[in-house]
């Protein structure tokens, strides 16, 4: 059965999605963009700090569906620009555990909601 997963600790869908969905024990969450979920506004501040906003509101989504990083199973990356590949990993890597980190795509893309340069989404397991 399909189970929708929404928190407001988490950003607002931009369109007609879900932040995540639930089915048969697997969580998919919708690609997050560093939106601060109390404002609804983009994180300007670096590209690191975008990176750890997106990660923050993935983690509340899991966290949500009662899943958490040490289950993720898969991550689509998409950025913008793939020169910052190596600060990319740097932040993305203090959320997994060692050898723990799941499958992962990273792709550079030409353009991303609102001119934000990350959204990543993620596969999980409850």
């Amino acid at each position: 059965m399909k189970r929708i997963i929404s928190t407001a600790k988490a950003p607002a869908a931009l369109g007609p999605y879900s932040q995540g969905v639930e089915f048969n024990g697997l969580i998919f969450t919708a690609g997050q963009i560093p939106l601060d979920p109390a404002t609804g506004k983009l994180v300007e501040t670096s590209f690191g700090q975008r990176v750890y906003q997106v990660m923050h509101n993935l983690e509340a989504i899991l966290q949500e569906a009662g899943s958490d990083f040490s289950k993720v199973i898969k991550t689509t990356i998409f950025v913008t620009d793939l020169e910052n590949y190596a600060e990319l990993n740097k932040i993305y890597g203090e959320f997994f555990a060692g050898d723990q980190a799941p499958a992962r795509s990273a792709i550079q893309v030409a353009g991303l909601p609102l001119g934000t340069d990350v959204e990543i989404e993620m596969i999980a397991y409850k």
